[in-house]
Protein backbone atom coordinates (compact mmCIF):
# COMPACT_ATOMS: atom_id res chain seq x y z
CA UNK A 1 0.00 0.00 0.00
CA UNK A 2 1.74 3.33 -0.50
CA UNK A 3 2.24 5.19 2.29
CA UNK A 4 3.36 8.80 3.24
CA UNK A 5 6.34 9.18 0.41
CA UNK A 6 4.71 7.97 -2.06
CA UNK A 7 1.84 9.99 -1.51
CA UNK A 8 3.69 13.00 -1.35
CA UNK A 9 5.57 12.29 -4.64
CA UNK A 10 2.22 11.60 -6.40
CA UNK A 11 1.09 14.72 -5.36
CA UNK A 12 4.63 16.84 -6.57
CA UNK A 13 3.79 14.45 -9.49
CA UNK A 14 0.01 15.97 -10.21
CA UNK A 15 1.10 19.58 -9.58
CA UNK A 16 3.62 19.22 -12.61
CA UNK A 17 0.58 17.62 -14.81
CA UNK A 18 -3.02 18.49 -13.93
CA UNK A 19 -2.91 21.50 -11.89
CA UNK A 20 -5.00 24.11 -12.72
CA UNK A 21 -6.29 22.27 -15.71
CA UNK A 22 -9.46 21.10 -16.87
CA UNK A 23 -11.19 18.37 -16.41
CA UNK A 24 -13.01 17.75 -19.93
CA UNK A 25 -14.10 13.90 -19.36
CA UNK A 26 -14.54 11.27 -17.26
CA UNK A 27 -14.77 7.59 -17.75
CA UNK A 28 -15.99 4.97 -14.92
CA UNK A 29 -14.97 1.72 -15.39
CA UNK A 30 -15.82 0.12 -12.21
CA UNK A 31 -18.71 2.13 -10.15
CA UNK A 32 -17.54 0.95 -6.65
CA UNK A 33 -14.62 2.86 -7.16
CA UNK A 34 -16.75 6.06 -6.32
CA UNK A 35 -19.49 7.35 -3.99
CA UNK A 36 -22.16 8.20 -6.18
CA UNK A 37 -23.82 7.18 -9.73
CA UNK A 38 -21.49 7.72 -12.80
CA UNK A 39 -23.95 10.55 -13.96
CA UNK A 40 -23.67 12.44 -10.88
CA UNK A 41 -19.98 12.00 -10.42
CA UNK A 42 -19.83 13.18 -14.22
CA UNK A 43 -21.81 16.14 -13.55
CA UNK A 44 -19.91 17.46 -10.55
CA UNK A 45 -16.60 16.89 -12.18
CA UNK A 46 -16.43 17.21 -15.52
CA UNK A 47 -15.29 20.83 -17.25
CA UNK A 48 -14.22 21.54 -13.61
CA UNK A 49 -11.29 22.83 -13.01
CA UNK A 50 -8.24 21.45 -10.69
CA UNK A 51 -7.24 24.25 -8.53
CA UNK A 52 -4.65 22.83 -5.48
CA UNK A 53 -3.88 19.32 -4.33
CA UNK A 54 -3.04 18.58 -0.78
CA UNK A 55 -1.96 14.88 1.03
CA UNK A 56 -3.27 14.17 4.28
CA UNK A 57 -1.80 11.46 5.37
CA UNK A 58 -2.24 8.18 2.76
CA UNK A 59 -4.89 10.64 0.93
CA UNK A 60 -4.78 12.99 -1.74
CA UNK A 61 -7.38 15.59 -2.30
CA UNK A 62 -7.69 17.54 -5.51
CA UNK A 63 -9.33 20.75 -4.53
CA UNK A 64 -12.34 21.72 -7.88
CA UNK A 65 -13.23 25.01 -8.84
CA UNK A 66 -16.57 24.38 -7.82
CA UNK A 67 -15.74 23.92 -4.20
CA UNK A 68 -16.14 20.05 -4.10
CA UNK A 69 -13.20 17.87 -3.80
CA UNK A 70 -11.83 14.28 -4.92
CA UNK A 71 -10.67 12.31 -2.09
CA UNK A 72 -8.24 9.42 -3.45
CA UNK A 73 -7.22 6.65 -1.18
CA UNK A 74 -5.14 4.07 -3.34
CA UNK A 75 -5.35 1.69 -0.60
CA UNK A 76 -3.65 -1.42 -1.49
CA UNK A 77 -2.16 -2.50 -4.96
CA UNK A 78 -3.55 1.22 -6.22
CA UNK A 79 -1.65 3.81 -8.72
CA UNK A 80 -1.71 6.37 -11.30
CA UNK A 81 -0.71 6.78 -14.69
CA UNK A 82 -0.66 10.30 -16.61
CA UNK A 83 -0.46 10.37 -20.63
CA UNK A 84 -1.54 10.31 -24.03
CA UNK A 85 -2.70 6.75 -23.79
CA UNK A 86 -3.30 4.48 -21.04
CA UNK A 87 -1.18 1.53 -19.69
CA UNK A 88 -1.53 -2.13 -20.55
CA UNK A 89 -3.54 -2.41 -17.42
CA UNK A 90 -7.43 -2.38 -16.31
CA UNK A 91 -8.30 0.86 -15.32
CA UNK A 92 -11.45 1.62 -13.07
CA UNK A 93 -11.21 5.34 -13.81
CA UNK A 94 -10.17 7.78 -15.87
CA UNK A 95 -9.75 11.80 -15.71
CA UNK A 96 -9.41 13.43 -19.11
CA UNK A 97 -7.43 16.86 -19.46
CA UNK A 98 -7.79 17.28 -22.95
CA UNK A 99 -5.76 15.10 -24.71
CA UNK A 100 -3.86 13.58 -21.59
CA UNK A 101 -5.72 11.44 -19.73
CA UNK A 102 -5.18 10.66 -15.68
CA UNK A 103 -5.48 6.54 -15.24
CA UNK A 104 -6.73 4.94 -11.82
CA UNK A 105 -5.52 1.33 -11.41
CA UNK A 106 -6.07 -1.35 -8.78
CA UNK A 107 -8.70 0.79 -7.19
CA UNK A 108 -10.17 -2.81 -6.62
CA UNK A 109 -10.10 -1.34 -2.18
CA UNK A 110 -9.35 1.98 -3.20
CA UNK A 111 -11.57 4.65 -4.37
CA UNK A 112 -11.85 8.52 -5.82
CA UNK A 113 -15.38 9.76 -4.00
CA UNK A 114 -16.47 13.39 -4.46
CA UNK A 115 -17.14 14.74 -1.34
CA UNK A 116 -18.35 18.61 -0.47
CA UNK A 117 -15.14 20.13 1.82
CA UNK A 118 -17.14 19.81 4.77
CA UNK A 119 -17.15 16.48 4.01
CA UNK A 120 -13.93 15.29 3.42
CA UNK A 121 -13.16 17.51 6.56
CA UNK A 122 -15.29 15.04 8.18
CA UNK A 123 -14.36 11.78 6.78
CA UNK A 124 -10.74 12.50 7.58
CA UNK A 125 -11.34 13.96 11.32
CA UNK A 126 -9.84 10.78 12.51
CA UNK A 127 -6.48 10.85 11.46
CA UNK A 128 -3.24 11.73 13.97
CA UNK A 129 -0.94 14.75 13.25
CA UNK A 130 1.49 14.79 10.40
CA UNK A 131 4.49 13.29 11.36
CA UNK A 132 6.78 15.75 9.25
CA UNK A 133 4.56 18.96 10.12
CA UNK A 134 6.57 21.75 11.34
CA UNK A 135 3.95 22.06 13.81
CA UNK A 136 4.53 18.22 15.25
CA UNK A 137 7.67 18.92 17.69
CA UNK A 138 9.65 15.87 19.21
CA UNK A 139 7.96 17.27 22.37
CA UNK A 140 4.90 16.24 21.26
CA UNK A 141 5.58 13.10 20.04
CA UNK A 142 6.95 11.99 22.93
CA UNK A 143 4.05 13.39 24.81
CA UNK A 144 1.73 11.45 22.76
CA UNK A 145 4.12 8.16 23.14
CA UNK A 146 3.90 8.82 26.99
CA UNK A 147 0.04 8.05 26.50
CA UNK A 148 0.14 5.28 23.85
CA UNK A 149 -0.19 1.50 24.69
CA UNK A 150 0.80 -1.46 22.63
CA UNK A 151 3.91 -2.58 20.50
CA UNK A 152 5.49 0.24 19.14
CA UNK A 153 5.05 -1.02 15.57
CA UNK A 154 1.92 -1.10 16.14
CA UNK A 155 1.55 2.72 17.42
CA UNK A 156 3.32 3.91 13.74
CA UNK A 157 1.23 2.51 12.01
CA UNK A 158 -2.05 4.02 13.83
CA UNK A 159 -3.70 6.15 11.45
CA UNK A 160 -5.14 7.82 14.45
CA UNK A 161 -1.65 8.05 16.29
CA UNK A 162 0.21 9.39 13.40
CA UNK A 163 -1.01 9.42 9.61
CA UNK A 164 1.05 8.68 6.82
CA UNK A 165 3.26 5.80 7.85
CA UNK A 166 2.41 2.25 7.10
CA UNK A 167 4.48 -1.57 7.19
CA UNK A 168 7.08 -0.71 5.41
CA UNK A 169 8.49 2.37 6.43
CA UNK A 170 8.04 1.57 10.21
CA UNK A 171 10.46 -1.15 10.12
CA UNK A 172 12.80 0.93 8.31
CA UNK A 173 12.38 3.93 11.56
CA UNK A 174 12.51 1.03 13.76
CA UNK A 175 15.78 -0.07 12.46
CA UNK A 176 17.24 3.45 11.92
CA UNK A 177 16.51 4.20 15.29
CA UNK A 178 17.95 0.83 16.46
CA UNK A 179 15.16 -0.14 18.39
CA UNK A 180 12.75 -3.67 18.01
CA UNK A 181 9.45 -3.03 16.76
CA UNK A 182 8.09 -5.82 18.94
CA UNK A 183 9.00 -3.49 21.84
CA UNK A 184 6.21 -1.92 24.28
CA UNK A 185 5.73 1.60 24.05
CA UNK A 186 5.50 1.92 27.52
CA UNK A 187 9.01 0.97 27.91
CA UNK A 188 11.14 2.94 25.72
CA UNK A 189 13.46 5.51 27.20
CA UNK A 190 13.51 8.97 26.01
CA UNK A 191 16.43 8.82 24.19
CA UNK A 192 14.67 6.21 22.22
CA UNK A 193 11.78 8.00 21.32
CA UNK A 194 13.77 10.77 20.57
CA UNK A 195 16.03 8.42 18.01
CA UNK A 196 12.52 7.42 16.76
CA UNK A 197 11.48 10.83 16.56
CA UNK A 198 14.68 11.40 14.57
CA UNK A 199 14.51 8.44 12.13
CA UNK A 200 10.93 9.39 11.01
CA UNK A 201 12.50 13.22 10.23
CA UNK A 202 15.12 11.17 7.98
CA UNK A 203 13.23 8.40 6.18
CA UNK A 204 10.05 10.04 4.83
CA UNK A 205 11.79 13.36 3.47
CA UNK A 206 14.50 10.55 1.59
CA UNK A 207 12.04 8.39 0.30
CA UNK A 208 9.97 11.27 -1.37
CA UNK A 209 12.92 13.29 -2.73
CA UNK A 210 14.13 9.30 -4.20
CA UNK A 211 10.14 9.18 -5.28
CA UNK A 212 8.99 5.94 -2.97
CA UNK A 213 8.63 2.69 -3.43
CA UNK A 214 6.48 1.70 -6.15
CA UNK A 215 7.49 0.18 -9.24
CA UNK A 216 5.01 1.42 -11.31
CA UNK A 217 5.60 4.56 -13.50
CA UNK A 218 3.67 7.33 -13.11
CA UNK A 219 4.32 8.74 -16.87
CA UNK A 220 5.86 7.03 -19.95
CA UNK A 221 9.74 8.51 -19.28
CA UNK A 222 9.28 8.34 -15.57
CA UNK A 223 12.72 8.00 -14.11
CA UNK A 224 11.84 9.15 -10.42
CA UNK A 225 8.87 6.86 -9.26
CA UNK A 226 10.51 3.79 -7.30
CA UNK A 227 13.60 5.15 -6.79
CA UNK A 228 13.75 4.19 -3.03
CA UNK A 229 13.27 0.67 -3.54
CA UNK A 230 16.86 -0.09 -3.43
CA UNK A 231 17.28 1.45 -0.06
CA UNK A 232 15.17 -0.60 1.78
CA UNK A 233 17.93 -2.31 4.94
CA UNK A 234 14.63 -4.66 6.44
CA UNK A 235 11.50 -4.55 4.67
CA UNK A 236 10.94 -8.06 2.91
CA UNK A 237 15.15 -8.38 3.63
CA UNK A 238 14.16 -11.60 5.40
CA UNK A 239 17.77 -13.63 5.74
CA UNK A 240 19.84 -11.43 4.43
CA UNK A 241 22.50 -9.78 6.21
CA UNK A 242 21.87 -6.37 8.02
CA UNK A 243 23.90 -3.33 6.29
CA UNK A 244 24.59 -2.18 9.65
CA UNK A 245 25.94 -5.39 11.68
CA UNK A 246 25.85 -8.09 9.37
CA UNK A 247 23.60 -10.32 11.34
CA UNK A 248 20.80 -11.93 9.13
CA UNK A 249 17.17 -9.75 9.39
CA UNK A 250 14.22 -12.00 10.88
CA UNK A 251 10.67 -11.72 10.06
CA UNK A 252 7.93 -12.23 12.18
CA UNK A 253 4.20 -10.76 12.90
CA UNK A 254 2.66 -8.42 15.26
CA UNK A 255 -0.94 -7.86 15.36
CA UNK A 256 -1.11 -9.85 11.72
CA UNK A 257 1.65 -7.56 10.22
CA UNK A 258 4.93 -8.93 8.63
CA UNK A 259 7.56 -6.59 10.45
CA UNK A 260 10.88 -7.19 9.61
CA UNK A 261 14.29 -6.20 11.47
CA UNK A 262 17.46 -7.47 12.90
CA UNK A 263 17.75 -8.75 16.34
CA UNK A 264 21.32 -8.00 16.85
CA UNK A 265 21.67 -4.41 16.34
CA UNK A 266 18.00 -3.44 17.32
CA UNK A 267 17.01 -3.73 20.84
Amino acid sequence: MPELPEMEHYKQLLEQTIKEKTITEVKILREKSINVSVSAFEKRVVSQQVTDIERKAKHLVLHLSSGDVLLLHLMLGGWMFYGLEGPDRTVQVRLSFGHHHLHFIGLRLGYLHILTESEMVQALENLGPEPLSDNFSLDMFIEKMHRKRGKLKTALVDQQFLSGIGNRYSDEICWQAQVLPTRSVNELTKIEMTNIFGAIRTILPKAIKLGGYMNEKFMKDDRITGGYLPHFHVYKQEGEACPRCSHPIRRSEISSRKTFYCSNCQY
